[in-house]
């Protein structure tokens, strides 16, 4: 069986069905869908240099690899690869093949350091070791059954406190990009991220597809956005954490955790049978909220890099 790898054809549905197939099937705890897939490629930031590329098998995508650099970031010279092969088509090279071309696109767009995402699994790690590439931070993946037991009962807001979705922002979002952009520059991880961009924020974030603007929810303290969660879900019962964050000034009160338990509540009301969501090891406050609502570890992976030269 011959495998070859190439970029993906973003206007042909089967490549972006193809994709998000064996990323479910190799990373089942986040959502991805063909449209979502092709919506990403299309909405990439040009400074991301993002180049999504498949690896074939007799016609059949059996592995995906994203190259991009962290355009985010004030480092410069950082990139990311994370390379997924389907469990059914390993050991016949593609992985190998897909990290190659990935790494050669990135170290022509000026990569110095690369990061990539590898799941605690002995041949995953193996694998990346393999390729020089050394463990560093690591995440907890987690779900909960929505059709289990209960949610923690749902209650109601201290004066002061309104809770609304983010549709009731629909005509003008940036209030919410602002609070995103303050909860993301703190976020516990390798490589720091600034949102200054909001054209593209409003592009890429608040017109994605798996947004779901009912579902996420926003705390207002006196009217102004002070915490939030994000909701995305994919039509096949999932429901996905985007982000749950706080913005400084208003920490310490409970209104993310009161944010994302009425989030729940109405996503278990809206037919969602599972959520999902995913955590740095480090970040205690927020696995100690996810733990109070009943969510389960069920996976854990390391961020790995390589620097070149």
């Amino acid at each position: 069986m011959t495998v070859i790898v190439r970029d993906v054809r973003p206007g042909l549905p089967e490549d972006g069905e193809g994709f998000a197939r064996v990323r479910r099937a190799a990373l089942p705890f986040m959502l991805a869908t063909g449209p979502q897939t092709a919506f990403d490629w299309a909405h990439a930031h040009p400074d991301a240099r993002q180049r999504p590329l498949v690896a074939e098998a007799d016609g059949e995508v059996v592995g995906t690899a994203e190259a991009s650099l962290a355009h985010e970031s004030p480092e410069p010279g950082v990139g990311n690869v994370n390379v997924f092969v389907h469990p059914g088509h390993r050991g016949r090279g593609a992985g190998a093949l897909l990290l190659r071309a990935a790494e050669e696109h990135l170290a022509e767009a000026g990569a110095t350091t690369l990061y990539s995402w590898v799941l605690d699994e002995p041949a995953n790690r193996a694998f990346a070791e393999r390729h020089g590439y050394a463990p560093s931070r690591s995440a907890y993946f987690l779900r909960l059954d929505l059709t289990g037991v209960g949610l923690p009962p749902l209650q109601e807001p201290p004066a002061g406190v309104e809770l609304r979705p983010a549709s009731v922002f629909a005509a003008d979002p940036r209030p919410l990009f602002e609070l995103d952009a303050l909860t993301t520059a703190d976020e516990p991880g390798d490589v720091s991220a600034e949102l200054t961009d909001y054209a593209h924020w409003l592009e890429s974030t608040w017109n994605h597809p798996l947004l779901d603007r009912e579902l996420t929810t926003v705390a207002l303290v006196d009217g102004r956005p002070a915490a939030f969660t994000a909701a995305r879900t994919d039509g096949l019962g999932r429901y996905g954490s985007g982000m749950t964050g706080t913005a400084p000034e208003f920490r310490g009160r409970g209104l993310a955790k009161l944010a994302k338990n009425h989030s729940l509540h109405r996503a278990r009301a809206a037919g969602c049978t599972e959520a999902l969501t995913g955590n740095d090891t480090e970040n205690g406050p927020m696995l100690a909220i996810n733990k109070w609502f009943g969510y389960e570890i069920v996976a854990k992976e390391f961020r790995h890099v390589r620097t070149f030269g």
